[in-house]
């Protein structure tokens, strides 16, 4: 007989976005199953992996979506920005144009996913030292613009893959946590005029 125990204290659904080709699949498959190719990995549409980590004391399980980067797919892609709980905005340090396409990537979540889903900026390939073309200035620059946090990484060197995850993973829970007790709070405000509301209309 199965058991209908969950195994996870939070469930949460992340969203990797971003051009083609920036390492959005090499940072997933890195982060999900510690794992590295060197060939281009294109994503068609959509694909998804799972994986559940330590954070704080609690069980969180990740469900993360790799979208596509291609024009072709992004009325598929934007349908999974409902419901998204958090997103990875992911540019290639090398290619100067995957940076300067975050802002339109950004005007996607503004548009599709919800106003208070939690945002992380991501310049990929950062051991390509010789290649580069965007600073670490530059990003962070960009991050503060966006008012959303920001780190380099590495899928082929393993380098912050594990932190950028873990950071949005930590964001999600502080924001959920901080609505449950906002909303408790106020159902006791609810609580206490209907008391209060009660013994005014007795004494009447």
């Amino acid at each position: 007989m199965a058991s209908n125990t969950r195994n996870y204290d939070y469930l949460m659904k992340l969203l990797i976005i971003g051009d083609s080709g920036v390492g959005k699949s090499c940072l997933l498959l890195r982060f999900s199953e510690d794992q590295f190719t060197p060939s281009f990995i294109t994503t068609i549409g959509i694909d998804f992996k799972i994986r559940t980590i330590e954070l704080e004391g609690k069980r969180i399980k990740l469900q993360i979506w790799d979208t596509a980067g291609q024009e072709r797919f992004r009325t598929i892609t934007t349908a999974y920005y409902r419901g998204a709980m958090g997103i990875l905005l992911v540019y290639d340090t090398t290619d100067r144009k995957s940076f300067d396409n975050i802002r339109t990537w950004f005007q996607n979540v503004t548009q599709h996913a919800s106003e208070d889903v939690n945002k992380i900026l991501i310049g990929n390939k950062c051991d390509w030292d010789e290649k580069r073309v965007v600073s670490s200035e530059e990003g962070q620059q960009l991050a503060n613009e966006l008012g959303i946090p920001f780190i380099e990484a590495s899928a082929k060197t393993n380098v912050n893959v594990e932190d950028a995850f873990f950071l949005l993973a930590r964001d999600i829970k502080k924001r959920l946590l901080d609505n449950q007790a906002e909303g408790g709070l106020m159902a006791s405000h609810v609580k206490l005029d209907g008391l209060q509301t009660k013994k005014h209309n007795c004494c009447n």
